[in-house]
């Protein structure tokens, strides 16, 4: 019917409305209804172009990260009324999607040889003191040539890494290297706690020898409970939410992202 009612709107000029409606058998007022409604869609088209074209320019300058939530939240943050099901919808249809952070594989490969260190946290990630707590975890950036792993020791006063290292690896020299450059920037207190999980690298015999040289207790929370190390795996939300989830092509250039944000690092 949409094909009839769009011929007589194209041919009323030359034999008009009523006559074409007689031999097409249409109604007129079923006729002017369809224009009506058509003006109604043109409208309603030309506002959605424009819409889409500010939601591509959002998503564009959240370095395509931003997903419905966030980019209508920009919108009315910028005067915009409009539903959030009508951004979704236009997410949709052009094909924009925001960056979905992917559930973490954990590293965690506990060395069930080892006896593991007692939970000193007791998930409780507070300390007044800089220096006192000290919660580590490791993490992995895809890149083009493998894996860029990531280890760094968060102090729970200042909420600040204290200490970091990165290598194409997980081995224990990894987890030790952020240890001492932490013990050398974070002023640490002897006696004070160290706490992880219990991956195979914070059990392995090197990292449990140079907790003790200095002047640490380790602390280790259930082996598959991130909530018993928590404090770290907010802090790497955070951190992948700054730098965002694109492969690199290569690990220096994934080293040089990282490095850009030493406000976190």
């Amino acid at each position: 019917m949409n094909d009839t009612y769009a011929f007589i709107e194209a041919e009323k000029t030359t034999h008009g409305v009523a006559f074409l409606c007689r031999l097409l058998e249409v109604a007129r007022s079923s006729f002017r209804a369809w224009l009506a409604a058509s003006k109604t869609r043109a409208a309603r088209q030309a506002t959605d172009e424009a819409l889409s074209h500010e939601i591509a320019v959002i998503h564009v300058a959240s370095r395509h990260t931003y997903g419905v939530p966030r980019i209508h939240a920009e919108l009315r943050r910028l005067s915009r009324r409009v539903n959030a099901k009508r951004v979704a919808g236009l997410m949709r249809e052009h094909g924009i999607q925001g960056a979905h952070r992917r559930r973490r594989r954990s590293l965690t490969q506990p060395d069930k040889r080892a006896k593991p260190a007692p939970d000193l946290i007791s998930r409780d990630f507070h300390a007044e003191t800089p220096g006192t707590k000290l919660v580590g975890d490791i993490t992995a950036l895809p890149t083009g040539e493998g894996r860029l792993y990531l280890a760094c020791w968060l102090d729970l006063a200042t909420r600040e890494v204290v200490g970091h290292s990165m290598a194409d690896h997980h081995r224990a020299t990894l987890v030790v290297g952020a240890l001492k450059m932490a013990a050398g920037r974070g002023r640490l207190r002897p006696g004070r706690i160290a706490h992880s999980d219990r991956g195979s690298e914070y059990t392995s015999t090197q990292f449990r020898y140079e907790i003790p040289q200095l002047g640490l207790r380790q602390s280790c929370g259930r082996t598959g409970s991130r909530f018993d190390n928590a404090a770290a795996e907010s802090f790497w939300a955070l951190l992948k939410e700054e730098i965002g989830t694109r492969i690199r092509p290569d690990r220096t250039t994934a080293r040089r992202g990282l490095r850009l944000h030493r406000d976190l690092l």
